[in-house]
């Protein structure tokens, strides 16, 4: 079938969001280099003229599934811990939220891996330069001086994605769930002041 055929055939049952949060899953437990649109139309089942129907481009499928990551996924979780008043309480909550997204690491970790391609690279960024100007802004709130609390909020971040790329790209054993609360708030005691 000629892409031109593919973009005329009637539209599925499928959405463009269905082909994101496939793209998402793949995203997931293979990373960026495995979206691929025959791939994703065998595992929904369809054929790729439905995926043509929402999308030009491999690219463009990549791109909206994860602007829909960060919206969904980070823009949630911050606009819940924003509005704390209390800076430490605003980082324990942070650090609570974040330790139990485990789809949205994995996401995350991928991102992270092929943070050179042209369409990832803003997204990390973008999302590097929000999370570490949140939680900088909480260590100030919370009496620290500017530079000692631009120098937590990196160790925190850094924590954070060095745990995520030990897990993903190491092989690290994975810790049992009474194991993973143990770490969390060993982290929460060691990061947040008191």
């Amino acid at each position: 079938m000629s892409e031109e055929e593919q973009r005329t055939e009637p539209r599925g049952r499928l959405s463009a969001e269905d082909w994101e949060q496939a793209a998402l899953d793949v995203l997931a437990q293979s990373g960026v280099a495995a979206i691929a649109v025959e791939a994703l139309a065998r595992t929904l089942g369809v054929t790729k003229g439905s995926f043509y129907w929402h999308f030009p481009t491999r690219e463009a499928l990549l791109k909206s599934a994860i602007d829909r990551w960060e919206q969904r996924d980070e823009d949630q979780v911050l606009a819940q811990v924003e509005p704390i008043a209390d800076p430490r309480e605003r980082l324990r909550e942070l650090f609570h939220r974040v330790s139990r997204e485990v789809q949205s690491h994995r996401i995350y970790a991928a991102l992270l891996q092929a943070s050179d391609h042209p369409l990832v690279q803003p997204v990390i960024e973008r999302i590097s330069r929000r999370r570490l100007a949140l939680l900088t802004d909480a260590y100030r709130e919370a009496g620290f001086a500017a530079r000692d609390a631009a120098h937590r909020a990196r160790l925190a971040y850094t924590a954070y994605s060095g745990f995520l790329q030990l897990n993903q790209r190491h092989g690290m054993p994975r810790m049992d769930h009474e194991e993973y609360e143990a770490y969390v708030d060993h982290v929460i005691t060691t990061l947040v002041p008191a």
